[in-house]
């Protein structure tokens, strides 16, 4: 799931060396997904009203049912 965030991600961004996806487990079992990417950038992976980061959480949520998990995606600074 993360490789998949990272992926779509860099596609969006004009740094995509600074995209970084961290992972941990909840305790219930869910998956966090923390996204962060370089200052400028910011306002593309958010996207006008948060289109974007939605389109992202949706995306990420699809793949991961599949797998059967609950994953959570946060946009961090």
């Amino acid at each position: 799931m993360g490789e998949l965030l990272a992926y779509l991600a860099r596609a969006l961004v004009d740094e995509p060396d600074k995209v970084r996806v961290e992972e941990f487990e909840e305790d219930d079992g869910s998956l966090v997904l923390e996204l962060s990417v370089a200052d400028d950038d910011y306002g593309k992976v958010i996207g006008r009203g948060g289109r974007t980061a939605q389109a992202l959480r949706a995306i990420v949520k699809a793949a991961a049912v599949k797998d059967n998990r609950r994953v959570l995606v946060d946009i961090v600074e």
